[in-house]
């Protein structure tokens, strides 16, 4: 299949943030797009946006991946519509403050039904048709905070991460001959809604300004990175390094000091 052949896009999580960051690079690059989130209101405006500015097409899917059924019904509207899928970005993500025993069971099993669950299967129902036509990128947006040891709070968070990391460097391998590639994207602190939703902005805006970075270019790393067919990729100098001292640092020095900073942008 020719390389200028129209592509299609289809983002996770696309109302705001490295989502929308991310659609608006996709668009630019020449791709069409299925956004889905929750928010209807966010992603016709975000759709409204992308077409004028690029032309490009954009079909609209308001599902929310807390349901186990979301993903299925994402599949089935995407070929009701015709679409080919060429491009999955898994990016919808958010985060539960406190300790592992503050929040309801519900609470974490939609959790892990939105992390986790819902990344395995929508590459699983995806990934054969890029596999047939030998050509499609899937970007599972993880975090640095998935190649760091644990710490308190926000329990189940580096848990999902790492999971994420470890299935993308899998799936690479088993699809990459295939003509598959599948990066893990691990970005550290973003200017986003992110912690707005979680409630920790007041928390994470003590952090030093050098630790952050914004959304439109963690966007683009990502789109380079799943071109270039990098397996994992950890965005910015800063998150380079803390993944670098993660791996080769003595474990318990490591987390003496995870345990420390992470009072600063974590509630337990």
């Amino acid at each position: 299949m020719a390389d200028d052949m129209k592509k299609t896009a289809l983002i996770t999580g696309a109302s705001a943030g490295i989502g929308a960051a991310l659609a608006r690079v996709f668009a630019a690059n020449g791709f069409d797009l299925v956004l889905t989130a929750r928010r209807a209101d966010r992603l016709n405006a975000l759709a409204d946006e992308l077409r004028s500015a690029h032309g490009c097409g954009v079909h609209v899917i308001a599902a929310d991946l807390a349901d186990p059924a979301a993903p299925e019904r994402i599949f089935d509207e995407v070929a009701r519509a015709g679409l080919t899928v060429d491009a999955l970005i898994n990016n919808a993500g958010y985060g539960l403050p406190g300790g592992f025993l503050s929040a309801s069971w519900e609470a974490h099993r939609a959790f892990i039904q939105v992390m986790v669950t819902s990344v395995a299967e929508l590459c699983h129902r995806f990934a054969p048709g890029m596999v047939d036509r030998r050509r499609g990128w899937i970007v599972n947006v993880a975090s640095t905070a998935g190649l760091v040891p644990g710490s308190a709070g926000h329990t189940l968070y580096s848990a999902a991460k790492s999971l994420v990391i470890r299935f993308s460097e899998s799936l690479a391998l088993e699809l990459q001959p295939r003509g598959v590639h599948v990066t893990a994207l691990c970005p550290g602190f973003t200017y986003s809604e992110f912690h707005d939703v979680n409630g920790m902005r007041a928390q994470v805006s003590r952090l030093p300004k050098w630790m952050w970075m914004d959304a439109a270019t963690v966007a683009r790393q990502a789109y380079d990175a799943v071109m270039r067919g990098d397996i994992v990729y950890v965005n910015g100098a800063v998150n380079k390094t803390i993944a670098a001292l993660a791996r080769y640092v003595p474990t318990w020095l490591v987390k003496r000091s995870l345990k420390r900073v992470s009072t600063t942008y974590r509630r337990v």
